[in-house]
């Protein structure tokens, strides 16, 4: 058998798929994405000269004609998000590929130059009066059915610039927070870590950490500290760099809190989400504290390593799960939920819509791309044959199932807050953890599978809020300057101590860890819509368990509602209120319960 924690498992799979992004372009220098960008750049020029310094006359008897801006708009929005989309897609097929690299920039450089000539629309969306709107809307059929995404421009209005200002942003965001993006993926992609002699890339790397031979767990530990150490500079220069220009936007903009643009950006509450942050904080003890203490039992150890923490149990099963194997799994437990959802997921198997080797270069992680509506999403995930690879899936096909029941809402309204963008994958792992586990009678391989889920939730939970806290503390001192090596790694343990508790050592070498997270550089303050999304499902589940029928009905209506409805709106059906707070001890006692089954299979 492969050891689960090398990549020999990953090089035993066979017919794993790569996608296929011809849907959207034949290739990067074909006639078709040519075409479409200068048809795209003409149509966003045409835009401009038909509606800018006119919107404002567009209400009452003329309402239906700014619906029918608003339309042009959003036809304008799923054209740029297809070109931007195929480069992203493609990139991320390959980061070190300089072809695809020179595409991805020149696409998003002119993207840039064509969307400019939009900013105009949704300011002077937000310069029509409250009144004159509400009328219009009131009045018009067409500009009704856009009142979600009218009332989600209105939210921002307060933190508008002037025109100007707002297109000096946008065309800087290529040279500024853009390329220094660029510039983390691209370092991240060309990493090298020496093991035994052997260069593995980050992915391969990571996988180590989860070998059941401690020696190999502690050697992928040194080599990650190593080669992040030699690089720490770099990164500690983009995150300073990026936290700067995210100040910087905030004030002009006129946020309070460091925070506040992802909340605005997510449609949630400030108190909502310190809330869940405090719920969080306070389960420390109940949850990672306590199952790490367990876990350090279970190795024979007084304290565990931070290179022991995702480890396997001594006789968790280390099996290589075969892609086919994989998907049955996914697919029947998502049929058990709804026939239609997993038709919908099968969709991505049978057309080509997911890339799942791992190969040099590729982007690390996984994800789903919503692209735009006319098209289809597409899943990446670096599959590599372990249970927590077929979790990974499900999770990811979840997100796709979502992106593509919400694309009715069309280019305007089908994004879904990140927040509860976050809902239908961990609701599709949760289904096919539940179904595993149904089918594991054996006490001891039950176990097994519940601590591996426990460590899923409490990477998914504990760990997240963890990252929002530490990413707090460092824009909050970035305000009053630079940030050393040093210090960011000092900030980083603090929060780890925190959340792991006294049963983890963090040994030398750990505090450079803070380098790798793609999500403190790409979307700050992203990591707390995990939590928000694993609580909030744990809430869910417990009603799709009591619910008689028509639960299933219910939950894919929610999902084709996009981003056209709150999340107060969305939960109401179920009943349940993410601005209660006893919403988020609800969701946190699940994890609780199964802590608690373990530790009573534990005493068996």
């Amino acid at each position: 058998m492969a050891d689960s924690g090398t990549g020999s498992g990953a090089e035993q799979l066979s017919n794993l798929p790569e996608w296929d992004l011809t849907d959207l372009y034949p290739s990067p220098d074909s006639d078709a994405v040519q075409s479409d960008i200068a048809a795209a750049l003409a149509n966003c020029e045409a835009f401009a000269d038909r509606y800018k310094g006119k919107l404002q006359v567009m209400t009452g008897d003329k309402a239906d004609d700014l619906a029918a801006a608003i339309a042009d708009f959003e036809r304008l929005e799923d054209q740029l998000g297809k070109l931007a989309s195929y480069a992203s897609l493609l990139y991320a097929s390959d980061t070190t590929n300089p072809v695809h690299a020179k595409f991805y920039g020149d696409i998003q450089e002119q993207l840039t130059n064509a969307s400019a000539h939009l900013l105009f629309f949704t300011l002077e969306l937000n310069a029509i009066e409250d009144d004159a709107l509400a009328g219009s809307v009131a009045s018009s059929e067409a500009l009704a059915y856009y009142k979600p995404w009218l009332d989600v421009v209105r939210q921002d209005k307060p933190y508008q610039l002037s025109e100007q200002l707002e297109q000096l942003f946008h065309e800087k965001s290529v040279t500024g927070r853009g390329a220094w993006n660029r510039l983390f993926d691209d370092t991240m992609a060309r990493l090298t870590f020496d093991l035994d002699g052997e260069a593995l890339g980050l992915e391969a790397t990571l996988n180590r950490l989860v070998s059941k031979d401690g020696a190999r767990r502690k050697a992928a530990s040194d080599a990650l500290a190593k080669t992040f150490g030699e690089q720490i500079n770099t990164f500690t220069l983009i995150t300073n760099t990026l936290a700067k220009d995210k100040e910087i936007s905030d004030r002009w903009r006129g946020f309070e809190d460091i925070a506040d643009s992802r909340h605005l950006a997510n449609r949630v509450e400030r108190e909502v989400v310190d809330a869940l942050v405090s719920a969080v904080r306070d389960s420390y003890p109940r949850l990672s504290h306590r199952y790490y203490a367990m876990k350090a039992k279970w190795l024979g150890m007084d304290q565990l390593n931070h290179w022991d923490r995702n480890a396997p149990l001594p006789d968790s099963d280390d099996r290589v799960i075969e892609w086919s194997e994989a998907r049955k799994i996914v697919l029947d437990a998502y049929a058990q939920f709804s026939p239609d959802v997993a038709s919908i997921a099968g969709d991505f198997f049978e057309r080509g819509w997911i890339d799942a080797p791992v190969r040099p270069g590729k982007a690390p992680g996984a994800f789903a791309h919503p692209t735009v509506p006319s098209a289809h999403p597409y899943v990446l995930v670096n599959y590599q044959g372990k249970i927590r690879d077929v979790m990974t899936l499900a999770h990811e096909l979840g997100h796709g199932v979502h992106q593509v029941l919400a694309g009715g809402q069309g280019a305007l309204m089908a994004e879904t807050p990140l927040t509860l963008a976050e809902t239908a994958s961990v609701f599709g792992e949760m289904l096919t953890f539940r179904s595993l586990l149904d089918a594991t009678p054996d006490k001891a391989a039950r176990k097994r599978l519940l601590a591996s889920k426990v460590e899923d939730m409490l990477n998914t939970v504990v760990r997240q809020i963890a990252f929002y806290c530490f990413e707090r503390l460092v824009h909050a001192e970035r305000r009053k300057g630079e940030l050393t090596s040093e210090r960011l790694g000092e900030l980083w343990l603090d929060v780890q101590k925190e959340s792991l508790g006294p049963s983890i050592r963090l040994g030398e070498g750990y505090e450079t860890f803070w380098a790798y997270i793609p999500h403190f550089i790409h979307a700050p303050f992203y990591v707390y819509a995990y939590a928000f999304g694993d609580c909030l499902v744990n809430s869910l589940y417990a009603r799709y368990q009591d619910a008689e029928a028509g639960f299933a009905e219910k939950y894919i209506e929610m999902l084709k509602a996009g981003g056209s409805k709150h999340h107060k709106d969305l939960l109401a059906p179920f009943d349940l209120d993410a601005s209660d707070p006893q919403f988020w001890s609800m969701g946190l006692s699940v994890i609780e319960a199964m802590v608690d089954e373990i530790e009573a299979l534990d005493q068996e």
